[in-house]
Order: structure tokens, then C-alpha cells, then sequence
């Protein structure tokens, strides 16, 4: 059965104005499927998984699109760099809407190549698992999320109610489809099977790791510090590796899509550069999972119930952004009296803040800290603060609460 995704009408619009597009994302959250279920029957399919084709690819890479010629989805794209010229001199020649599909799993010489070779040729698309709503199959049609009582609004309409048991659940499967609406049913094994594979294929691929072991710790530290401002020393002394070590597979994690860094936000771009992100995993279960926590219930109780249910929102919140075929204009805040705000959602050179809370009862202190937002030169729009109320309930004249069912 296939769940419908944000992203489909997205695609297909973008299809219709650029030649070449691409489809980035961890693997096995649903590219291939959407991209098939979305397309014609006249467009060609070719997994680049496939040893021969790939050989073909480099030993005749005219020959390959002859053989395999637009419209045509190639998976894999990134086994194939060499590919990337020959698509611009078809599309150039062609001047075709819609003529190529591609998908990628990696994003580091694959995005240098496609930025080089494909410039104003290609649009980007980034897809991870499941988002709530995507999960509960509700209307998809919506913008993508602002911390205002009209979105809140909009999002009510089409929403659905939730509790705590239901979202730990939630975050501790993950939104990875064979979860949701595949053939997997032990979480586990899923989640060990899908490890293996991340280490033996992207890993070695993006960073010639040797020591697997090492970047399995690795891997199991950054997961415990989701929601932490990044501090490399700490993850290269926990995972016994040196610093440089650490950044490189820290740019391993991001390039196949494992991690996000959410960047501060500052008025003078320069110093942002300099202040330090925020760590965040991008599929919760797999973070619950690195973490072992054996159940739901454990997770809620733990030590990284409130980190986790903050990962869950952000990375909701990114998925509104994303699956629409939109990179989010996201930070957190942070000032020098230690005031800090979850999220700052930028548009329309306005800053609408976030809090995230994990409690049922909205109290008006929790929106205090976006009092800070006043000492910059940005204007400040309405805020909200997500957290497990029932319904969307007023904090004050510009701040509300709503359930994070909603996101």
C-alpha cells in the first residue's frame, strides 16, 4: 500500500520547469517508490545497484544513455559521477523539461559534481522517513510550518489529536517506511540490518573508515547527544579518536543525511559562523535504537525523554520544509545571558520563535525567553510553544500553544 507523500505534487511541479532533477536522502526512506509511483510508464528505470550497469557507466557512458534514454529515473546516482557531463550535454541539447530523475543516497562528491556540472540545470529535493502526517495519512496540502496562530490554525483543521504514549511510540519506532507501512515488524532487526548496511556501504564508500568499531561508538555518542550544542572533544574523546577523526565522520553523518546541524542565529553572519550548532539525529527510532532504549515506555522515562521529544519536533518541523521542496530558514537562539530559544524560524525578515516543552500544561513563563528577540534589529513576529496540550490555547497576545500533534 502506498502512503501518499508531502513531497509528490512538489516534484512533479518542478518537474515540469527543470530538465534534471534530484532526489537526496538517507536510504530506505522512500525515493525510489515515491519517484515510481509518481511517474509514467514511459519513463525508463535503472538502478545504478547494479554492478554491470555501473561498469557500463564508466566504460561508456554514451552508450548508457543511449540505452537508457529520457525520460529516465536513474537510483543511485552517485555511483556514477561520470554520468553527470553526459546528462548536461543531453539536456542542453534537448532543452526538456522533466528529462531526467535522479536519486542519491551520499551527498559529498555526488552534490560537488552535481553543483559543478548541472548549475541551473537541476533542482534539489532532500526526502526522509515518514512525517506524522504522512504517517497517519492526513491532508498533505499544507504550508510548511510557521510558529503562528494562523498555520496552527490550518494544521488543526487537517490534524490529528495525540498523548504521550502515542508520541513516544512514535518517536521510538521512526519514520523509516518498512516500519510504518512495510514488511518489517521487529523493530530491531530492522534497525541492526539497516546499521550494517550504512557501515559497509556509505561509510566505506564516503570515508574509507577502517575501523568500524571506532565509528560505531562514534555513531552511538552523537546519538546520545541529540539535541546538545555540538562539542567535537567530548564525541572524539567518547568514541577514542582524535578530534580531526571526529569532524571528518561528523561530515560523513551529514553528508548521508544521519544528522543535521542546526546552525545559531545571529544578526551578524560572521559570528554565526563561529558559535557553535546544535546536534540533532534525524530519524528518532534509529537514535532510540543507538541509545538502547528497549521500549516506548523506557524512552518517555529516561534520561533523554526531554532531548528526544525536542529532536522529534525539529526534525518535524525540517520534514515540513523539506518534503515541500524547500530548505528551511531554521536556528536556535542563544545569547550571552544564557537565554535560549529552541527554534527561530526566519521568513520574510521577520524571526518567529519556538519552544519545545514535554508537559500537557501550558504555562505562560515558557515563552519568556523570546523577550531576548527585542535587542535585535530583525522584527519579531508571533511565537508558539509545542508541547503535549490537547488543543491550541493562548499564552499571551503573540504566543500560543498547540499540540505537537500539529507539526
Amino acid at each position: 500500500m502506498y502512503y501518499p507523500r508531502t513531497l509528490d505534487s512538489c516534484w512533479m511541479d518542478a518537474s515540469q520547469q527543470f530538465p534534471v532533477l534530484l532526489l537526496t536522502g538517507p536510504r530506505q526512506v522512500g525515493k525510489t517508490t515515491l519517484l515510481q509511483h509518481v511517474c509514467g510508464p514511459e519513463r525508463n528505470y535503472v538502478s545504478l545497484d547494479d554492478p554491470a550497469l555501473r561498469a557500463l557507466t564508466m566504460e561508456d557512458p554514451g552508450l548508457f544513455l543511449q540505452r537508457f534514454a529520457p525520460p529516465v529515473l536513474i537510483d543511485e546516482i552517485q555511483y556514477a559521477p561520470q554520468l553527470l557531463p553526459h546528462i548536461k550535454m543531453a539536456v542542453d541539447a534537448s532543452q526538456q523539461a522533466g528529462s531526467f530523475w535522479l536519486t542519491g543516497s551520499q551527498q559529498f562528491q555526488m552534490m560537488k559534481g552535481v553543483s559543478e556540472t548541472l548549475a541551473g540545470r537541476v533542482a534539489i529535493m532532500h526526502l526522509l522517513g515518514f512525517s506524522g502526517r504522512e504517517r497517519q495519512r492526513l491532508e498533505l496540502d499544507v504550508p510548511p510550518f510557521l510558529p503562528t496562530l494562523q498555520r496552527a490554525e490550518e494544521r488543526k483543521a487537517s490534524g490529528s489529536s495525540t498523548n504521550l504514549k502515542r508520541v513516544y511510540r512514535q518517536i521510538w519506532t521512526g519514520g523509516f517506511p518498512a516500519l510504518i507501512a512495510g514488511p518489517a515488524r521487529n523493530r530491531d532487526i530492522f534497525y541492526s540490518s539497516y546499521l550494517q548496511t550504512y557501515l559497509q556501504r556509505d561509510v566505506r564508500d564516503l570515508a574509507q573508515v577502517g575501523n568500524e568499531a571506532a565509528f560505531l561508538r562514534f555513531l552511538k555518542a552523537c546519538a546520545a547527544r541529540t539535541g546538545q550544542l555540538l562539542n567535537r572533544s567530548d564525541l572524539a574523546r567518547d568514541a577514542d579518536i582524535s578530534v580531526n577523526t571526529a569532524k571528518s565522520w561528523l561530515s560523513v553523518l551529514e553528508a548521508s543525511l544521519q544528522v543535521y546541524l542546526l546552525q545559531p542565529y545571529h544578526s551578524n553572519v560572521t559570528k554565526r559562523l563561529v558559535k557553535r550548532p546544535k546536534l540533532y539525529f534525524l530519524d528518532t527510532g534509529l537514535c532510540a535504537y543507538l541509545t538502547e532504549w528497549s521500549s516506548p515506555e523506557t524512552l518517555e522515562a529516561g534520561a533523554m525523554s526531554g532531548a528526544i521529544f525536542e529532536t522529534h519536533a525539529v526534525v518535524e518541523v525540517l520534514k515540513s520544509w523539506w518534503h515541500r521542496g524547500q530548505f528551511p530558514p531554521i536556528y536556535y537562539y542563544r545569547n550571552r545571558d544564557g537565554k535560549e530559544i529552541d527554534l527561530l524560524v526566519s521568513s520574510d525578515q521577520r524571526l518567529y520563535p519556538l519552544e519545545v516543552k514535554k508537559s500537557a500544561t501550558p504555562n505562560r513563563n515558557w515563552s519568556e525567553a523570546f523577550a531576548a528577540l527585542r535587542s535585535l534589529p530583525e522584527e519579531t513576529g508571533e511565537g508558539a510553544v509545542v508541547c503535549l496540550c490537547r488543543d491550541i490555547l493562548p499564552l499571551s497576545e503573540k504566543v500560543v500553544a498547540f499540540p505537537i500533534g500539529l507539526l
